[in-house]
């Protein structure tokens, strides 16, 4: 890809899109700039990556013609500022990955006609294993949608939603890793009061979770229906499964869901709120 990108925030998630963008081969680290106010963080980078940084949001802007919004909601509105006169002399498409900033927020911060496209990835991009959905405003063509894609492609999956859909993507799926490693680390505690050491819990627990998401994703069997392939009449999985039915394991799950969706609409209706 020609295209220069640009990262205003060198967050944890823009440094898994930039190691699993690097690791895919398809990337020239020389175009990729990255700014931060903080020069530690972007040293790191630097020295990581090898790509190009700066401490200025500007100068990102000047450099790139995709620009990746990557720092936390209450930033967004400054780094905007700092950037919407030179979005206006170039044609510069802007990716957002911030959870609960919607398109329509975006577009009155630049108070201009501006390609958009809203996103929410996860961290496995680090593995170029993440889950993308993606959401855009009237102003991106077809073959700009498919190059936003092409750049996620390349470390992971995406699926295009409908943007009143994603907040409760924030929560199953650029939140869900945070769930997802409790249950590993549950699991792995379980097996160590158990008597098995840790470093092996965690090795064979990670590899039954990435081998079972994997057997869902690519069978396209119904996962109940693979649980009931490992559930043998009077063995040892239905009585994990009859343990976590008692206490409730599904409404507990599907709660967690719930409310990290509402914290997504929370974070929206704020912002929204405070640029009326």
């Amino acid at each position: 890809m020609h295209q220069k990108i640009g990262f205003i925030g060198a967050g944890n998630m823009s440094k898994a899109m930039i190691a699993g963008m690097l690791s895919s081969n398809e990337y020239d680290p020389n175009l990729i700039k990255v700014s931060n106010r903080s020069f530690s963080k972007l040293e790191e980078v630097r020295e990581k990556y090898r790509v190009r940084v700066s401490t200025s949001n500007r100068k990102v802007a000047e450099f790139a013609d995709i620009i990746i919004l990557a720092v936390k909601p209450k930033h967004i509105s400054t780094a905007i500022k700092e950037i919407k006169d030179i979005i206006e002399e170039k044609d510069i498409l802007i990716i957002s990955i911030a959870a609960g900033i919607t398109i329509k927020f975006l577009e009155e911060q630049f108070d201009q006609p501006v390609k958009i496209i809203r996103t929410m990835p996860n961290t496995p991009a680090i593995v170029e294993e993440a889950m993308t959905a993606i959401s855009h405003n009237s102003h991106i063509s077809e073959d700009e949608l498919n190059l936003v894609q092409a750049i996620f492609h390349s470390f992971g999956r995406t699926e295009i939603i409908p943007e009143d859909l994603m907040d409760v993507v924030t929560a199953i799926s650029g939140s869900s890793p945070a769930i997802v490693y409790m249950f590993i680390e549950a699991l792995a505690d379980g097996a160590v009061l158990k008597g098995l050491p840790r470093d092996v819990a965690y090795r064979m627990v990670s590899q039954a979770l990435l081998g079972s998401a994997k057997l869902v994703r690519d069978s396209k069997i119904h996962p109940g229906k693979l649980k009931d392939n490992v559930t043998s009449a009077g063995g040892t999985a239905i009585e994990a499964l009859y343990s976590l039915e008692k206490n409730g394991f599904r409404g507990i799950v599907m709660e967690a869901v719930e409310k990290c969706t509402e914290k997504s609409e929370t974070i929206s209706r704020e912002y929204e709120n405070k640029d009326s």
